[in-house]
């Protein structure tokens, strides 16, 4: 989902790149387990005693991620891989033929990820932004659009070579990367990439299907929006999904199991 409450983040200057000094084994490598904090919108709290955040890519500077960084956090950039949104700065570059229909959310339209020649590109300029802002991994959002209504003839093979060009443009970068919902394609795509990050399972009776990440030592990301925690905490712990309760506009506000 991708959310429009972004009023009052951070406004500071970025700070300058980033060394890549990333170990020679490779990139961030989150298991199964750790908590974490999902904000996207309001001012950015970096307080909350958890050992990973993820937060928008585009509203946040270079410096807040060091100062997450030197807080001991992981950080995750958020970014709408599947989606245009008319709100970011780099809006204008997409040709209006690959845009296609509203996706539930005001100033969004889903893509012809079909279109790999024009929007490679393009995503790779927005994961170059998170390497240089010094973040570890990327959140890539509206990942599912062939079982949506688009606008566009999509199938389930062109969301598998999509989704894998994005594992491989974050994994070219030296960064970590996250599958977002995409449920059905878990089993072809859990070895292109690093976590998940999952809304809702509990409440659609889904979140068994996350399993393969955890068996292969992969975190999984998971919030409920609706259900309290004591109906979905208990199976959570027994599927060692990194799970908690936030409210839609993701502020700061949670509540862990």
């Amino acid at each position: 989902m991708l959310l429009l409450f972004l009023a009052g983040c951070t406004g500071t200057p970025d700070a300058p790149d980033t060394p890549d000094d990333r170990p020679s084994g490779g990139h961030w490598r989150p298991e199964p387990g750790l908590t974490w904090q999902w904000q996207l919108s309001g001012r950015l709290d970096p307080a909350v005693d958890v050992p990973v955040y993820d937060i928008d890519g585009f509203d946040h500077p270079g410096s807040a991620v060091a100062d997450l960084h030197r807080r001991g956090r992981k950080v995750i950039c958020y970014l709408s891989t599947g989606a245009w949104e008319d709100f970011r700065p780099d809006a204008g570059r997409f040709p209006k033929s690959v845009l296609g229909r509203g996706n539930g959310w005001k100033g969004e339209r889903w893509l012809d990820i079909r279109r790999t020649d024009v929007l490679g590109p393009l995503m790779a300029e927005r994961i170059d932004m998170c390497r240089k802002k010094g973040f570890d991994a990327v959140e890539p959002d509206n990942m599912d659009a062939y079982a949506n209504a688009t606008g566009f003839p999509l199938t389930a093979a062109d969301q598998l070579r999509y989704n894998r060009l994005i594992a491989r443009l974050t994994h070219d970068r030296g960064l970590a990367v996250g599958l977002k919902n995409d449920l059905d394609q878990i089993p072809e795509l859990v070895g292109d990439f690093d976590f998940a990050v999952n809304e809702q399972c509990a409440e659609h009776d889904e979140c068994d299907l996350l399993t393969p990440f955890v068996r292969a030592g992969k975190a999984v990301f998971h919030v409920e929006y609706e259900l309290p925690t004591r109906d979905f905490c208990p199976d959570a712990r027994r599927l060692r999904l990194s799970s908690m309760l936030k409210k839609y506009e993701l502020g700061v506000w949670r509540r862990a199991c």
